[in-house]
């Protein structure tokens, strides 16, 4: 592999740099609320998942208990 020179990779990094397309302040706020939204959803969800395990498992060492 060819060796690049400083001056040379900068150029590169500037060439490269000038192809970003940034997104709009609309689309930033929208992609943010979009993660809120889905981890305040995810969050509860995996509540409910974590208590139904809990209720679960509870009730299965009670049987242990009475036994």
């Amino acid at each position: 592999m060819a060796k690049t020179s400083p001056i040379e990779f900068m150029r590169q990094v500037r060439q490269e740099t000038s192809k970003i397309v940034w997104p709009s302040r609309r689309e930033t706020v929208m992609t943010g609320v979009m993660v809120i939204i889905m981890t305040s959803f995810l969050g509860i969800f995996f509540m409910g998942v974590d208590s139904a395990f809990d209720a679960l498992v509870r009730f299965l060492l009670s049987l242990a208990s009475k036994g």
